[in-house]
Formats: structure tokens, sequence, C-alpha cells
């Protein structure tokens, strides 16, 4: 056991977790590569959790993270900021949302639980409609909105909350039909759970689940659902802490790939918006997010710093067509982990759009997870220099791959050469 690793254990809870049996210490990086505090240079397939999104070290960003330090780098939302203002401006913009409103956290976990603060104080109602196996933060509020066992300690809440049928495809009582009666079932059942409770305040769902595993329902769910919400005049909260930014490649949100519902009540975001710095937000329509009567500001949310290096981050990710990047690129990568996961019985299904992919494993000829396969994959892609991520709401069996975006070609292609490896070990 290593020194530091000691120290961790010593001082830091048990229940935080780390990757490896021998966990890595990683003291710097540069582009999408980054190396530990032995001088070993890996491939960085996880970003952080899909934050650092554009590239280790960008010169853009660090340049106006430094720049603004050197003037000031706290004053809190009782002052006027000229850098909040202006990414703002810029995300009220690209969100879709009608005169909307941006509120910035530090996380996503606090974005999540600003966007349920409003929402259940706008319809007067604690009943939120969230989807089976999601995850939507920490806090003692997203826990008890989230449909992940793994990462739910605790039954109690101060909300109740009612789970939905539709978040994973291949999996559940609907798992064998078309696409299309696929959404029927689950909007049936969504109607059928309607009818038996009060007033809902929100459904809150993630595009593209992130810890549950990179999964997605059929294009289209979220538009059939809406039509009933609003039918009751529940609103859409759309969890874009993972997918956004133009990750899925098809689309800049991923809500947009339910577009014929039209842009949701109240969008979240987080992760890659900072490329590493504590950003998240929400953005809402004017009357959602001035409903409460009650004064709040935040100390750290849209900190100078942090939002000199959002703008820095948006403005090089859409100068520089990154969502057309993890389209062109994340395409010839998920046909290359198609290719490398061919003929491993362990492998049940590989998924994903962009630069979000996920390999599912389970035991050969089985529907059984299998966290011991996932484990052992996650620990032979780092002996040969690849960093992954693994989640999934069956024991985390479940790789996650997602590059920063700006991944080329000829590290697409060692990338998955060194993951057909980790599979062989198998």
């Amino acid at each position: 056991m290593s020194s530091l690793f000691a120290r961790h254990r010593a001082v830091i809870p048990d229940w935080v977790a780390l990757y490896y049996r021998d966990p890595i210490e990683i003291t710097h990086g540069e582009g999408r590569h980054v190396w530990d505090a032995d001088g070993r240079r890996y491939l960085d397939f996880f970003g952080g959790i899909l934050t650092t999104m554009t590239a280790h070290a960008l010169p853009e960003v660090t340049k106006a993270v430094a720049e603004q330090a050197g003037r000031i780098i706290h004053s809190s939302t009782l002052y006027l900021n000229r850098p909040m203002v202006e990414l703002a401006e810029r995300i009220a913009g690209l969100s879709g949302i009608p005169d909307a409103r941006v509120f910035f956290t530090t996380s996503g976990t606090e974005a999540n639980d600003t966007a349920l603060l409003l929402a259940t104080a706008y319809r007067r109602s604690n009943q939120i409609l969230a989807m089976r196996n999601s995850y939507h933060g920490r806090s003692f509020s997203t826990v008890g909105i989230t449909g992940n066992r793994a990462w739910s300690p605790t039954g109690l809440s101060p909300l109740q909350t009612l789970y939905v049928h539709g978040g994973v495809r291949t999996r559940g009582p609907f798992a064998q039909y078309t696409d299309e009666r696929f959404v029927e079932a689950c909007v049936a059942d969504l109607e059928d759970l309607l009818g038996h409770t009060r007033e809902v305040a929100a459904l809150i769902a993630e595009p593209i689940q992130g810890v549950g595993g990179f999964t997605s329902p059929p294009d289209g769910l979220y538009a059939a659902f809406r039509r009933v919400l609003d039918r009751h005049g529940i609103l859409w909260i759309a969890d874009e802490v993972q997918t956004g930014w133009g990750r899925t490649g098809e689309h800049f949100w991923g809500w947009q790939a339910h577009g014929q519902a039209g842009p949701p009540d109240v969008l979240t975001f987080a992760k890659g918006i900072g490329n590493g710095m504590s950003v998240g937000g929400v953005v809402a329509r004017a009357e959602i997010m001035n409903c409460l009567d009650a004064n709040s500001i935040s100390t750290f949310g849209g900190s100078p710093v942090t939002m000199a290096a959002g703008l820095a981050n948006l403005s090089y990710l859409l100068e520089h067509d990154l969502q057309g990047n993890a389209r062109r690129v994340g395409g010839l990568l998920i046909e290359r982990v198609r290719a490398a996961c061919a003929g491993v019985p362990e492998v049940r299904e590989v998924r994903g759009r962009g630069l979000m992919i996920g390999i599912e494993l389970t035991e050969p000829d089985t529907e059984r997870a299998n966290p011991d396969a996932a484990a052992a994959i996650l620990e032979a892609a780092r002996e040969g220099g690849l960093l992954i991520g693994k989640g999934g709401g069956h024991d985390t069996s479940t790789l996650r791959i997602a590059p920063p975006l700006s991944l080329t070609v000829s590290e697409a292609e060692e990338g998955a050469a060194i993951l057909e490896q980790a599979l062989r070990t198998l």
C-alpha cells in the first residue's frame, strides 16, 4: 500500500470509492492524456467522470482562469459579476428555453437539488416522478429521487418519489417489445401511475442515464411522456449533467433526441462546462425560476474564476465544433469497441452515442450482472495505459467510456486496441 493510500484511508470516509486495487495519484495532464505519480502516461477515456470535456490543460481555459484569478477570485452573487452574466446569457440562448433564467451552482448535485426546490415550490407539491435506474446526486434530496440502489444509501427523503419505466431499453418487462410498443407501454404505465396520485410536481429524467450505465430509451419517449405531463400541469426537468454540451454527437442537449416535445421546463447542467472547474447550474422559464418568495444567494456558485473558465471552455467547444467531432470520432470508436467485444461471451451489449459508450457485462449465457468481469477489465485496461470508468444499475457491471470531446481518430484507435487486449484477459 502506498503512503498516500494509507493516509487517504486514515482520514477519508470508507464510502468514498477509489478505482483499482492499487489506486493511482494523477499528477498532471495534457490533451487526452494524464500522468500518475510514478510518471506513467495514460490515455484518459473517462475525463474525471465526464468532466474534463474538452482537454486536459487546455491553454484557452488555463489562461482565462489565471487572468481572472489575477484580478479577483471571489465576490459572491451579492455583487454584479460580469463573467457570470456573460455565461448566463450564452447558456440561456443555447438552452432552447424561452425567457430563460440561469442560476449557477457548484455541482450537478446542487443543480438538481435547486431544480427540485423550484419545481416543488412552483407546483406546491413534494411528489416527484423519477426514472428507474436513475442517478441525480449525493445530497439528501437527490438521493431520495435516485432509482439506482447502489447509489442510494437511505430510504429517508423529504420527497415522495414515484418511479417510472423507460430509462433502460433492454431490461425489464417491456424489453422484448418494438421501440414503438415500448414507448406505448411506458406511457400507459405513466398514465396508470398518475391515476393513483395527488398533484405531482415534476418528472426528472436523464436523457441518457450516466451512472446507470449509459442506458437510454428509444428516441421520442420523453416527447410522449411530455404530452401526458402537460395535461396534468407537471413540469419536465431534463438532467443534462452528463449528456449536455454536444457529448452525444447528434445533439447539443440530450433532450433534443426527444425534440418533438420542445425544450424542458427546467434543465440542469454541470460537469463538462467547467472543464474541471466546479460549475453547475439550472435553466428555467422566468415564471418558474422566479417563483421563490424568500431570499437566496450563492456564495460560491457563479464565482468569477469558474465563470471565466466556463466562458473560455464553451467558446472553444463551439468554435472547434467538438459536437461534430464527438459524432464523427464517437461513431468510429463505438464501431471499434463493438468489433473488440465480438466473441467475448461476457459482453451483453455495447451501447451509446457520440463519445458516451457503455459495455454491459454479464455472466456468460445469462442475464446476471458480472461486476467481477468489469473490475478485471478496468484493471487490465489501466495496465495497458487506458483509464475508463464503470457503472450500471446491476452492481457496476457496465464499463463507461467517455473521453474528452477533442479525441482524435488515432487516439480512438489506440484506446480501442488497448480495450480489446483488456477484454481478452477474461
